[in-house]
């Protein structure tokens, strides 16, 4: 069974000569929380218009659960949530009524879907406050709320945290967690907050001037880029060879010729440092090294890095 909802190949969206998302390859994993990291201005917000339909794809393609956008809209658009942008209510109505009538307008046929979306957002039923007096954070509740309405497999939230308070971004990031966590939703999220993605996402993909510079699992980020043991010496093969066999490491990955991340940061380099040169082993350089997030995106990015 393929597990990937979303897949796109060579994506790419041009406006005249200027290419604002170039041959961007993303996989969304079933159930998972997909992060789609990078500055204002990186082409986000394209990527995902693209995937909804919303502006055309310029070469490349885009594949939700498994089937191609095109002729295949109201098969694959009817399994889909989304905000993208600013979620536009109107401003003299309760939230009660505005999800009404879109559900009216959707033809969501659940029974008490509009109590259903709002409880899980955590908004009130039938209350008599506008939309035009909603605070910023419940602006964003309501806007997910509609998207959660007929209950899609997919949402798809571009910067839904965008503008709000710490605590508000905080009970956002909160319940769009236990969307997927509870409710088993597929999500892809945008952000240009490196914090904010690395506390909510299982997976993450780095844009920066439309390319997509990585694509990986945070915890596979986080592992690469915590605290480690950074050993160089003249013979790797011999050298794993003795870390598995004398100290038991497991936990390490092979960078180069001459250079491993050895996770386990507790091992007596000492001893090791003592056991490699006994085997004739030159040991060019070992020490901890503890690089950050911020560290990684800054490097890859060839920039001042994400907020």
């Amino acid at each position: 069974m393929n597990d990937t909802v979303i897949k796109t190949k060579q994506l790419t969206k041009k406006y005249g000569t200027q290419t604002v998302v170039n041959k961007v390859g993303l996989h969304v994993q079933k159930g998972r929380i997909y992060g789609l990291l990078g500055r204002n201005g990186a082409g986000k917000t394209t990527i995902m218009k693209m995937i909804l339909g919303l502006t055309p794809i310029t070469s490349g393609s885009a594949e939700v659960f498994g089937r191609e956008i095109g002729g295949n809209a109201k098969r694959i658009y009817s399994r889909i949530g989304a905000i993208i942008e600013t979620p536009g209510f109107y401003p003299n109505l309760t939230g009660t009524e505005n999800l009404e009538i879109f559900a009216r307008l959707r033809g969501t046929a659940f029974p008490n879907a509009v109590k259903n979306a709002l409880e899980v957002v955590g908004l009130p039923y039938k209350d008599k406050k506008t939309f035009a007096h909603y605070s910023l954070g419940m602006k964003q509740r309501l806007g997910i709320a509609n998207a959660i309405l007929h209950d899609p497999e997919l949402l798809i939230l571009d910067e839904p945290t965008n503008g709000l308070d710490p605590i508000g971004i905080a009970e956002v990031r909160e319940f769009i967690k236990a969307l997927s966590v509870e409710h088993g939703k597929t999500i892809l999220i945008s952000s240009h907050i490196l914090s904010e993605i690395s506390l909510l996402a299982d997976d993450i993909g780095i844009i920066d001037q439309g390319v997509l510079l990585e694509e990986s699992s945070m915890r596979e980020l986080e592992k690469r880029n915590g605290k480690y043991i950074l050993l160089q010496v003249s013979d790797i093969p011999k050298t794993m060879l003795i870390l598995e066999r004398s100290f038991h490491v497991k936990d390490y990955s092979v960078q180069d010729e001459q250079t491993v991340r050895i996770y386990d940061t507790a091992l007596n380099m000492g001893e090791v440092n003592k056991a490699l040169v006994m085997e004739e082993i030159t040991v060019i350089s070992s020490g901890i090294c503890n690089d950050t997030l911020e560290d990684y995106f800054k490097k890859i990015t060839g920039g001042e890095g994400i907020a």
